[in-house]
């Protein structure tokens, strides 16, 4: 009998590992069930080291689902397990009462956030699950401000802590999405395939390489998880000739998993020549040949077109114009856990981006200056500082028409990352990473096409561990070589402690964070194209470059420090978290007019200077600008975030942070004029017209911002209310010599130019039958006209509801 049973055991797989809680405290009396096809195979009771064992003699794809007292059910993700296999999943059980996450950004493995010292944020399946677009979504985000230029569709950016828009890397299933430079619009950027979003908050260039400056944004595509096909239909309408239909077929069979999804939106905006329609295709394939080996492949296709009606406050007239974009994205990735302390990971990314612009004929209201540039009607511009003024702006210059800007970014890079697990209490990363970047940007009506290409690779290693799980670190760096602006170095350091270890009581768990990183941002093609090195390259002046020692644009670098910590109350059912953070940023890239660039370069002798003022020509004589490594600023602030449960049916999460940004260093255009005494101005107040002036604010940075959610979930009803908050900002109305006489009269002082907004959202879905459900979504509630940028009326309050069919096995 003894013989049988070691004869089955030895060809049986195996399913162990160990449960804990977020702090990774082992968890005594867990039950952990084996699921397939449905059915309970194998169960187990953790013991009181949080371990547990499961054997079972079939072959196929597997769940898990652990329960505790006190701890939300968790289900892990399928996998597939052969007759010999040995697969080890440890489980990270959540307080019932909070949604605490397993998060990758912070530490490149999966890591329980309560263990990482990271700002780490995660909107999941139930933030998302009514919302067609990322820009909304991301406001309820602390730390974060995400502006859009326009209407649905219109260009989309987000700023982290202070730092610009190209500060951040996106990151599409893993796959690098940004354009050369890392800039991103999430305008056209869909939630169809989009699960979960997880926004890294802080630099983090040693796990990312060069763009993930000011943080790191990661959206991730749903596996099929059923073993049986599954098919999703939905189709809903709304105001403004919205209409939004998508499709998604998921499932998995024996070693493959499949997910494929589809979707289309179309609105016409509330304003004339605004209409916008997207496509998103999105695919998510899986094999397991065993249970240590995976591959993997994913693809994100967007293809939108949306009009560019320009700023409606400041013509009352729009242009005819329209911007078309196709994005692909596509990754393909082995995963194998080679022994059980060594893991290997080998991913290849492909980024195809183009983006068109055109303006198609010359708009206006029939009136034109004297060098026949077309004007807008007569209007008065109010900004939210009280500040006002009236005229008529120069909508579209005399021109050849159309006027057409074509820009293209392909990537392709491949990343190794190995991780070694010397003890339960430290393991290590090490990776290498190479990318090839071409970019292309095409003006037919400057008769320029500025080409680039740019091989990049960096090392990076790291060490992450704990002791005795109440000090919790992660050290970490790169070396990193680009091939536009060489060697750099970014390390990175996190460290969180448990004063008080999760427990019982009124207060139940306090811990301390700090982080220390350094980060680089690639320039962007634009800027690239627009530097006064490629200006000399391109006009034969390579010799005065290099006797003058001008060279590439350097890196833009930042340097951030933080300090917080975090309260748990009640056995954690409501957890409060705060964070003091600093940023640097060094060697901002601005564009600086011609004149003053011989004063710039250091130094050169008066005959020098003469020669760059002969090499520069027609810029010089003009005042263009080109662009340089002259500005810094620095942002420092405070995140506040409070989230928890009441009952199983009732999550809270809200958010404030307070940001003080000011320019620091600066030699743009502006801060000439002020050098020279005819800078713009109003009623004698200084004005900064394309950017911010030294000792101002950065643009489209509010100083306060928050946010809001309360969702209530039941197996047929589930509503979310969501509502963001943010104050006036600092901006422009970027009308420089753009008046009836070509002067500066439709400039406003930039102190707090932009209206605060508050945005209250619901949405929410009930569930007919099993397979049939009733969905809607309402947006702009308080029909807040206010949430772009000043000149640039946001889309009143609008809606869309419909319907959603499930198909397949046990739907009916």
């Amino acid at each position: 009998m003894f013989a049988f049973r070691f004869i089955g055991a030895a060809n049986a797989a195996s399913v162990r590992g160990v449960v804990t809680d977020i702090s990774g405290a082992r968890v005594k009396g867990a039950t952990v069930a084996l699921l397939n096809k449905g059915q309970v195979t194998g169960s187990a009771v953790s013991g009181a080291d949080g371990s547990y064992q499961i054997l079972t003699g079939l072959t196929g794809r597997f769940f898990i689902v652990v329960s505790a007292k006190n701890f939300r059910q968790l289900e892990t993700p399928g996998f597939y397990a052969g007759r010999l296999d040995s697969i080890e999943r440890n489980m990270v059980l959540e307080p019932a009462w909070v949604r605490e996450s397993i998060v990758v950004t912070a530490t490149g493995t999966p890591t329980p956030q309560a263990q990482t010292s990271s700002a780490t944020s995660v909107l999941g399946a139930v933030d998302l699950a009514t919302r067609d677009d990322m820009v909304s979504a991301l406001r309820l985000m602390p730390g974060t401000a995400s502006v859009q230029i326009g209407q649905r569709g219109s260009q989309g950016s987000l700023f982290i802590r202070g730092g610009d828009s190209d500060d951040n890397k996106v990151l599409v299933d893993g796959v690098s999405a940004g354009d050369l430079g890392g800039r991103f619009d999430f305008g056209t950027h869909t939630t169809t395939g989009v699960e979960r979003a997880e926004v890294y908050r802080g630099p983090n260039s040693n796990l990312y390489g060069a763009d993930a400056a000011s943080g790191v944004v990661s959206l991730t595509t749903p596996r099929g998880t059923t073993s049986f096909p599954s098919l999703f239909l939905a189709a809903d309408g709304g105001n403004f000739y919205t209409s939004h239909e998508e499709a998604q077929l998921a499932g998995s069979y024996n070693k493959f998993d499949y997910l494929g999804a589809f979707s289309w939106f179309q609105t016409d905006n509330d304003l004339p020549n605004d209409q916008y329609h997207v496509a998103t295709s999105a695919g998510n394939f899986g094999w397991q040949p065993n249970g240590t080996t995976q591959i993997r492949g994913t693809v994100h296709w967007g293809v939108s077109s949306v009009g560019v009606p320009n700023a409606w406050n400041f013509y009352h007239v729009t242009d005819e114009a329209t911007q078309k974009d196709q994005d692909l994205y596509v990754g393909g990735s082995i995963d194998n856990q080679t022994t059980a302390d060594f893991h290997n990971f080998v991913r290849y990314g492909l980024a195809r981006k183009r983006e068109q612009f055109s303006l198609w004929t010359q708009s206006g209201s029939g009136d034109f200056d004297a060098f026949g540039d077309s004007l807008g009607y007569p209007v008065t511009i109010t900004g939210a500082n009280g500040y006002s003024t009236s005229g008529q702006a120069v909508l579209d210059y005399a021109q050849t028409y159309p006027f057409q800007d074509q820009l293209v970014s392909n990537r392709d890079d491949v990343v190794y990352q190995g991780t070694y697990r010397f003890t339960p209490h430290l393991s290590a990363l090490a990776g290498f990473r190479f990318e090839d970047e071409r970019g292309v940007q095409n003006v037919p009506s400057y008769a320029t096409h500025d080409v680039t290409e740019r091989t990049n690779y960096d090392y990076l290693a790291g060490v992450q561990g704990d002791f005795k799980g109440r000090f919790f670190y992660t050290l970490g760096g790169s070396l990193q070589h680009y091939s536009l602006f060489g060697v750099q170095t970014s390390p990175r350091a996190g460290v969180t402690y448990y004063a008080l270890k999760p427990r019982h009581g009124v207060f139940s768990g306090t811990r301390v964070l700090f982080n220390f990183g350094d980060a680089v941002r690639e320039p962007t093609l634009t800027d690239e194209n627009g530097s006064l090195y490629r200006f000399l390259e391109q006009n034969g002046d390579q010799a005065i470059a290099a006797q003058l020692h001008i060279g590439p644009l350097a890196a833009p670098t930042v340097r951030t420090y933080e300090g917080g910590f975090e309260q748990a109350f009640l056995r954690q059912r409501i957890i409060f978290r705060t964070s003091y953070f600093h940023n640097q940023f060094g060697k901002q890239i601005e564009y600086v007019g011609g004149r003053l660039l011989p004063d710039l370069v250091p130094g050169l002798t008066p005959d020098e200077q003469q020669e760059l003022i002969d090499a520069l020509g027609f810029y010089y004589t003009n005042d263009y600008g080109l662009t340089v490594n002259t500005q810094a600023f620095r942002a420092q602030g405070v995140e506040a975030t409070v989230e928890g449960g009441i009952g199983a049916n009732i999550f809270l999460r809200g958010g404030y942070t307070y940001l003080d940004a000011v320019v620091q260093h600066s030699f743009n255009s502006d801060n000439e004029a002020l050098a020279g005494g005819f800078a713009p101005t109003y009623n004698g107040i200084p004005i900064g017209a394309i950017s911010p002036l030294t000792g101002a604010r950065p643009f489209r940075r509010p100083p306060h911002t928050g946010f809001f959610t309360a969702t209530y979930a039941t197996s047929k009803v589930a509503v979310q209310f969501a509502s963001a908050f943010v104050s006036r900002s600092d901006d422009s109305t970027y009308l420089e010599y753009a008046d009836a006489n070509g002067g500066n009269s439709l400039l406003l002082p930039n102190r707090n130019l932009d209206y605060g907004f508050a945005k209250l959202d619901l949405g929410g879905s009930y569930q007919f039958y099993s397979w049939l459900s009733l969905y809607g979504q309402a947006d702009n509630l308080t029909n807040d006209q206010h949430i772009a940028p000043l000149g640039y009326p946001s889309l009143p309050m609008n809606f869309r509801a419909g319907l959603k069919v499930a198909l397949g096995k046990g739907s009916r």
